[in-house]
């Protein structure tokens, strides 16, 4: 009798072509053009508007990958890959998110697969231990580590947890009824604007605090807001410091916006999305100085460590204030384990019930690498950051916009705003590299991240000889 499955065997058969597939297409990855050229609607005029009644070949699943999906893949892996921020991810990792896939293990609770918790809490104190965090923020002191999908959401468990807090947990049940306000930097990742939304605070009471010529938030100007709505009968409960910020990498200073939240007792939240990766090299630890005041800290593996999407770290020094916020526990998901206290069940740490086996796949990049050969990798993306750097400023025609604090480098066109949208374009559609653009002080800034699995300088250097070259025919026509 049929039963529609595949078997066993059937599995490993066609597994083993899936793995030869993902490895083809690594070694050919150059071969693509890095940001797809398709047109909208086109991939999904491709596709039967119809399901199929009938179960078909994988042969044929395979065949229209590559013919229909395909061309609509813009190549985040592709070592000429640099628009955003890097999403690289390693064999590794992908390794680990098979297992995982394969396991299918639902880690709600400890009870449904100690492995999932206990790996997890012991993997994330590892991570504490390589970036020399705070011991507050380890699984043996009063905090812990969690793993959350994105920094998206890190940011709103932070941000619940913080009105809670503040509102002595009333808030959970009543509603939100004080006058609270929230304080990120003008510019801070939309994330928080989204997580005050969510949170019920409200846009309007999220205040922008304008930043200095680095762009990082400045704390005088922190300071002097909370002040002034204090005298207006509002509630200051919340700042968000970025290490590294979306636009051009800015570093807040963390210490003294630290200092100003205990000050006024409001909970710091540290979003070091991307950049928190280089805290595995000592030489760049300064850059988190002041952490050890922060009450969460965020950062993501998914970024720029090699792990593939989704895996967001989210520490925070005292979990209790965590389990408070987001705990209810329903008849069925009541056991001993639990009932025991000797247990972390990680779905009280976060808003989601549900839990993938995250873990896994940075337990097996941890364990490849090494922390060597994790520093190895992020020293040379930072060192091929600061010889684009150099060539930037030896062109006449170029400019720095900001002095790069890692491996985000922004520049621009002398030539003016219109200028350097067209030369980007031109430089995307050619389909040999892909980079983005964004704004500061209004003028219109490229951006150049350097951070892919296989970007070597010699990607970077002809990525760089191919941008000269379409400004000098541009300028000339």
């Amino acid at each position: 009798m049929t039963n529609y499955h595949l078997t066993p065997s059937q599995f490993r058969e066609e597994g083993k072509k899936i793995i030869d597939w993902i490895a083809d297409y690594y070694e050919k990855i150059e071969s693509y053009p890095v940001l797809s050229q398709v047109n909208p609607g086109e991939i999904k005029a491709g596709l039967p508007e119809n399901p199929p009644q009938k179960g078909e070949p994988f042969e044929h699943i395979i065949r229209d990958l590559d013919e229909k999906i395909m061309p609509g893949i813009t190549h985040w892996q592709s070592p000429n890959f640099y628009a955003y921020f890097p999403s690289n991810t390693s064999f590794p990792s992908i390794l680990g998110d098979l297992v995982s896939s394969g396991l299918g293990v639902q880690g709600m609770i400890w009870a449904t697969s100690p492995a999932a918790t206990e790996l997890e809490t012991r993997v994330l104190d590892w991570l504490a231990e390589m970036m020399d965090m705070p011991e507050k923020f380890r699984s043996t002191s009063t905090g812990g580590g969690v793993i959350q999908d994105t920094a998206s959401t890190s940011a709103l468990t932070a941000v619940i947890a913080a009105r809670e807090r503040v509102t002595k947990f009333r808030s959970n049940k009543t509603g939100v009824r004080e006058m609270l306000v929230a304080y990120v930097s003008s510019q801070t990742h939309s994330s928080l604007e989204k997580a005050i939304k969510m949170a019920g605070i409200g846009s309007e009471n999220l205040r922008l605090v304008e930043v200095d010529e680095q762009f990082s938030m400045r704390p005088d100007l922190l300071h002097e807001l909370i002040r002034e709505d204090k005298k207006k009968g509002f509630h200051p409960f919340f700042v968000c410091a970025t290490i590294g910020t979306t636009s051009s990498n800015a570093i807040d200073p963390v210490r003294r916006i630290g200092e100003i939240c205990k000050e006024e007792n409001c909970w710091l939240h540290v979003d070091a999305a991307m950049s928190g990766t280089a805290m595995l090299c000592p030489e760049f630890r300064y850059l988190k100085d002041g952490v050890e005041l922060a009450d969460s800290y965020s950062f993501n593996p998914h970024k720029w460590m090699f792990v593939n999407f989704d895996c967001n770290v989210f520490w925070v020094a005292n979990r209790e204030e965590l389990i408070s916020t987001f705990s209810i526990l329903p008849e069925y998901l009541r056991n001993k384990a639990t009932e025991s206290g000797e247990v972390f069940d990680y779905r009280d740490w976060h808003v989601q019930l549900g839990r993938r086996f995250r873990s896994l796949k940075l337990w097996f990049v941890i364990r490849h690498y090494g922390v060597e050969g994790l520093q190895f990798h992020i020293r040379k993306h930072v060192e091929i950051a600061q010889n684009f750097t150099r060539w930037v400023k030896d062109s006449n025609e170029f400019e720095m916009v900001v002095e790069p604090a890692l491996n985000l480098v922004c520049f621009r066109h002398k030539a003016g705003d219109d200028f350097n949208m067209a030369l980007m374009n031109a430089v995307n559609e050619t389909g040999k590299a892909f980079f983005t653009h964004t704004k500061l002080n209004g003028q219109v800034v490229l951006r150049m991240s350097i951070g892919q699995t296989y970007t070597e300088e010699e990607h970077v250097k002809q990525t760089w000889n191919l941008i000269q070259k379409t400004a000098g025919r541009m300028t000339q026509g």
